[in-house]
């Protein structure tokens, strides 16, 4: 059954952003198990979330998107990270992007009306390639290896850039790079996927997320134009975190690892009323311990739910906030979606780790969300930081 919605075929009230995600999820589920084994990307996937309109969802109604703020975003990335995390974490980093596009005085006009309007009208996504192999994650400081040299021509651009999230899809690449100026500068370069020098090399071969394509991009003097220069500064203009990005990345990656965690709880709760062992001669479900844990479960993800919905609202409603509050918001809900799954393992025994049961590949999944900047550590220190006036 094909579950994706065409645009022509919606009816006079059309769905919401919701129940059209509610819609493909089922579709998402179905395939998850078979992507995860063989690492094999979900291309279906973005076309039918293209073709129902939601990769246009934060895209701003002046450009011909929906217009949908952090809210509406965090609960569609929710809704297709329950079905399959790899797809749900792509999609939240294009929304990232729209969103702070959307939210920026530093993008130019032109660039963004460029991917707006191709995200509209067909399948087009945008994603950041900024870790490399020896720099590491740009968080941690440093500057990128890669290069863009300005040219007659257009900026060229040579480097190589690991766990490119989405790589075998995406139609265009925020580059962190530096310049070759004799004032070198750092920051942000729009490249189109696929201009000849650009090779992706299939690396990605993870524990969890394993379809999500986060494989190597190579550019070997690329050639792309001046005018795609996004947002490129001296080194020490960087000092500061943008708040924009880090709120909105601090709910989005939240809420695709808040997803996997409500997979799991959802399968671990029919496993516990099927389950009637000969020994106890009624199902799992009505063992104090059992209620106990899926209580505990319960409890993380009550406040995994209302810490994200309203971060979200404040984001939407223009509200002050900081880096160090998103960075703490994106270590309290990933930290309770991993222990809640790992809560669910504690119940199931070898049942949980068969690879015949989804509890396994959501487990894989949802440690993932322990390496997104910024990491635990960082988060911690710079809290403790603050609060001791240092």
């Amino acid at each position: 059954m094909n579950l994706s919605i065409k645009r022509q075929e919606l009816p006079a009230v059309a769905p919401s952003a919701i129940e059209r995600a509610l819609l493909l999820a089922p579709g998402f589920a179905e395939r998850a198990p078979l992507h995860d084994r063989t690492a094999s990307f979900p291309f279906e996937n973005f076309q039918e979330l293209s073709d129902a309109g939601l990769l246009a969802l934060t895209v701003p109604q002046l450009f011909g998107g929906a217009g949908g703020g952090v809210r509406d975003a965090a609960r569609v990335v929710n809704i297709v990270a329950k079905a399959d995390a790899a797809t749900a974490l792509v999609l939240a980093m294009h929304y990232i992007h729209h969103l702070v596009i959307a939210g920026s005085a530093n993008w130019p006009q032109h660039l963004a009306r460029k991917l707006a309007r191709e995200t509209v009208e067909g399948l087009a996504l945008v994603n950041a390639l900024r870790v490399e192999p020896d720099l590491g994650s740009p968080s941690r400081g440093g500057l990128p290896a890669t290069t863009a040299k300005r040219t007659a021509a257009g900026w060229r651009l040579s480097g190589h850039k690991i766990y490119s999230t989405g790589a075998p899809i995406l139609k265009w690449y925020t580059v962190w790079a530096k310049t070759d100026e004799p004032e070198v500068r750092v920051g942000l370069f729009l490249v189109p996927a696929g201009l000849p020098g650009t090779t992706i090399v299939e690396t990605w071969d993870h524990l969890g997320l394993r379809a999500s394509g986060s494989h190597d991009v190579v550019f070997d003097d690329v050639l792309f134009p001046l005018d795609h220069e996004v947002d490129v500064r001296r080194p020490s203009e960087w000092g500061t975190p943008d708040p924009t990005q880090a709120t909105v990345q601090a709910v989005l990656v939240g809420a695709v690892y808040d997803g996997v965690a409500r997979a799991a709880r959802d399968w671990l709760i029919q496993f516990l009323k099927d389950r009637v062992p000969s020994s106890l001669g009624a199902p799992l479900s009505t063992l104090s311990r059992a209620q106990e844990i899926v209580g505990g479960i319960e409890a993380k993800l009550a406040v995994n739910a209302r810490v994200l919905d309203t971060f979200a609202r404040d984001i939407d409603d223009g509200v002050a906030l900081t880096a160090s509050e998103a960075n703490i918001v994106k270590l309290t809900v990933t930290n309770n979606a991993i222990a809640a799954v790992e809560e669910a393992l504690s119940l199931t025994s070898n049942h949980g780790l068969a690879r015949a049961n989804p509890l396994e590949r959501h487990f894989r999944d949802v440690i993932c969300g322990r390496v997104h900047t910024p990491q635990d550590d960082a988060t911690r220190i710079s809290a403790g930081r603050l609060a001791l006036g240092i």
